[in-house]
C-alpha cells in the first residue's frame, strides 16, 4: 500500500476509489444499506485507510486535523449544517426498523468518513500536486457526483440517479472548497454523515427542493470561499 502511494499518490486515490465501488456496490444491490455486511465492509475499508493515513504520519496533508481558525469563524461552516438538513425538509419517517435502521444509520457515517477521505482526501491531494487549483477541485467533485451513477447496478432508478449525480456534484463543490480553504476534513465528514444519515430518516416525497437549494446554495457558497485565503498550499501552477 505503502509503496503504491510512495510510486504514484494518484493512481494510489483510484485504487481505493475502484475498491470502494467493488466492494459496495453488489452489497448494497444484494443486501442494502441496512445490512450488517454494508457496515462491516465500509468499516475495513474506513479502517484501512485510517491506519495508513496514520502509520505514514499523513494526517495534517488529508485535512485529519482540528480547523485552527478562531470560535466566530466556526460560522464558515454554517451554510453547509444548514444544507445537511435538507433531507428532513419534506417530513420525518423511518426507512427502516428495528437493528436494520440502526445497521443503516452506522453505514451511513461510514459512508461519510469513507468518501471524505477517498475523494476529498486521497484525490484531491494527489489532484492538487499535479494540476492547477481550479482543475482539482473541478475533477474532484465532479467525480465524486458522476461516482452516484454506479447506483443504477444496485437497482435505483435512472431519473433519481441523475438526479443524485447533479446533486452529488453540488455537495462535491462545497465540500472540496471548504477543505481547501480550512484545511480541516472533520466537519466535511460530520456533515456528509449527517446528510447521509438524514435521508434513511427521510419521508421521502419527491421533491426537488432540497436538489435545487442545494445546487444553488453550493454556487453561492463556493464563490464566496473563493475569496478567502487558502489553507492548502498548491505547488502547481494555479
Amino acid at each position: 500500500m505503502k509503496k503504491l502511494y510512495e510510486k504514484n499518490d494518484l493512481w494510489f486515490a483510484l485504487s481505493w476509489i475502484i475498491a470502494y465501488c467493488v466492494i459496495t456496490i453488489p452489497i448494497r444491490g444484494n443486501y442494502g444499506d441496512e445490512s450488517i455486511l454494508m457496515l462491516l465492509a465500509l468499516a475495513a475499508i474506513a479502517a484501512g485507510i485510517l491506519i495508513f493515513v496514520k502509520t505514514s504520519h499523513l494526517e495534517q496533508k488529508y485535512g485529519l486535523v482540528k480547523w485552527r481558525g478562531h470560535a466566530k469563524d466556526y460560522l464558515y461552516f454554517l451554510p453547509m449544517l444548514i444544507l445537511a438538513t435538507g433531507n428532513l425538509w419534506d417530513g420525518f419517517g423511518m426507512a427502516y426498523s428495528g437493528a436494520a435502521q440502526v445497521y443503516a444509520v452506522l453505514s451511513m457515517l461510514l459512508v461519510g468518513l469513507v468518501e471524505e477521505l477517498i475523494f476529498r482526501g486521497l484525490l484531491f491531494r494527489a489532484l492538487l500536486e499535479r494540476d492547477s487549483t481550479p482543475v482539482a477541485i473541478t475533477i474532484s467533485a465532479v467525480t465524486f457526483g458522476i461516482g452516484h451513477i454506479v447506483n443504477l447496478l444496485a437497482g435505483q432508478g435512472g431519473s433519481e440517479t441523475l438526479i443524485q449525480v447533479f446533486f452529488a456534484v453540488a455537495w462535491g463543490f462545497l465540500f472540496t472548497f471548504a477543505f481547501y480553504y480550512s484545511g480541516s476534513l472533520l466537519v466535511c465528514i460530520a456533515v456528509h454523515g449527517l446528510v447521509d444519515v438524514f435521508a434513511k430518516f427521510s419521508a421521502e416525497r419527491g421533491s426537488y427542493v432540497y436538489p435545487v437549494v442545494t445546487i444553488i446554495a453550493a454556487a453561492v457558497y463556493c464563490a464566496y470561499l473563493s475569496r478567502k485565503p487558502a489553507a492548502l498550499g498548491n505547488p502547481a501552477k494555479s
